[in-house]
């Protein structure tokens, strides 16, 4: 009776069109304050100790990174490189800007930063060879959504953050279901261009590549430095985010010198600001969190799904179903925040790994991220395309289906998720 109460409140001031963090705060502290006898102090305490976590340091860091990064240049010599190795393949410009979009995911932790990064560089160049806008935006929001699921990922700091999973593990976990996926996009992406014979570039010669990946080494050389330093026990993910933020910065005011210093002040605010965003979202989060574990709501779920005879099959079915309905009404870090408590222990009842749970999550945040109505890669795109919300939906279909066939064979091959972490952690 008390979670209907409790997400039925959720739901209508969301109905508003309230933002979902402040949503989740007024639904907390009006049960709270008028269905319970908790104390004021203990919500106070929740409050602050629920983001005095170190892990959750990585994600302003990340987003500096990524700004500095997608201001700074490092982008374009990341598609130039790209074009060099597959330009000459049917559709050549279109799989550079899938490569790109894999690159760039592996060093900014955000799908919307990869899109805008790669898309409004690619996007007018494929447009100018003769490409159909549609195919283009189809290839940008789609691939963009890597920046989720290669590491190093924001909203599995997130996913971390909610089920005290390691953050190392989850990175390492999203190395190979990353590379696999952009793979697949890339299969869709070549299939569509050599039955519609889109346009081919001529084909580069070695040296070309290599000048083409020397001018993009710099950049290239962050995936190195963030993994590696995480792989080797060198430093921790958060440290790897502070460090990952103070490498871009200086790669793009002294390496490539895209950026000037004037520059500088404007993306630390945009960063901060977008940092206070996430972060007032996880606070609530947190609240929401403490209000389900004090009502036994998890336990209680837990309970019931065991009691039905619910299988770890069926279950996983019915947690994509309700990611993918949520995934059309919210954002990913919200989703992640909400969900991750609820369904997580009923995930560890049924003994499902947590590391496979939490790429699961993060691959359904990726699919949602590209479906109406509240796809905010589609959002990023149709500014960049210049494409309306229907048009673009129908442009994106065939990689969003290859994307719902990626999300099966994850949710049901574990080991393509558990395989490098336990090879490297044990």
């Amino acid at each position: 009776m008390n979670a209907l109460i409790i997400f039925s409140l959720l739901l209508l001031l969301m109905l508003t069109g309230m933002p979902i963090s402040i949503a989740l705060g007024l639904t907390v502290l009006t049960f709270l304050f008028t269905m319970t006898s908790v104390p004021i102090e203990s919500v106070a305490l929740k409050l602050f100790t629920g983001i005095e976590k170190f892990e959750i340091m990585a994600i302003p860091f990340f987003i500096l990174a990524g700004n500095f990064l997608t201001h700074g240049g490092v982008a374009r010599r990341m598609i130039n490189f790209a074009t060099s190795m597959v330009g000459h393949w049917h559709g050549g410009l279109a799989l550079a800007g899938v490569i790109a979009c894999a690159l760039f995911a592996a060093v900014s932790g955000s799908s919307p930063a990869t899109v805008v990064a790669i898309g409004s560089i690619i996007m007018p160049a494929m447009v100018k060879q003769g490409y159909p806008k549609g195919f283009g935006a189809g290839v940008i929001t789609t691939s963009g959504a890597l920046g989720i699921l290669i590491p190093p990922s924001i909203v599995m700091v997130m996913y971390s953050v909610s089920t005290n999973t390691s953050v190392g593990q989850l990175f390492m976990a999203g190395v190979i279901p990353g590379l696999m996926l952009a793979f697949f996009l890339g299969l869709t992406t070549w299939y569509l261009a050599r039955k519609h014979n889109y346009p081919r570039m001529i084909k580069a010669t070695w040296g070309e590549r290599f000048v083409a990946f020397r001018k993009s080494a710099w950049g290239l050389l962050l995936i190195v430095i963030v993994m590696g330093g995480i792989y080797s026990g060198m430093f921790t993910p958060t440290e790897a985010a502070a460090v990952s933020a103070v490498y871009a910065f200086i790669v793009a005011v002294f390496v490539y010198k895209d950026m000037s210093i004037k520059q500088v002040p404007k993306v630390l605010i945009d960063s901060a600001a977008m940092s206070a965003m996430l972060l007032y979202i996880i606070t609530n989060a947190v609240l929401f969190s403490f209000l389900m574990t004090s009502e036994n709501i998890p336990q209680s779920m837990a309970a019931w799904i065991l009691d039905s005879g619910f299988g770890m099959l069926s279950f996983l079915l019915v947690v994509n179903i309700l990611l993918l309905l949520a995934g059309n009404v919210m954002e990913p870090s919200s989703i992640v925040l909400i969900m991750a408590p609820i369904l997580f222990p009923v995930a560890m009842k049924l003994g499902i790994d947590p590391v496979h749970f939490g790429i699961i999550m993060v691959v359904n945040m990726e699919v949602g991220m590209c479906h109406p109505p509240v796809g905010l890669n589609l959002y990023v795109a149709t500014g960049i395309a210049k494409m309306g919300i229907t048009e673009l939906t129908v442009a994106v279909l065939p990689w969003l289906m290859t994307m719902i066939a990626f999300l099966m064979l994850i949710t049901y091959v574990p080991i393509i998720s558990t395989w490098l972490p336990r090879l490297i952690y044990g």
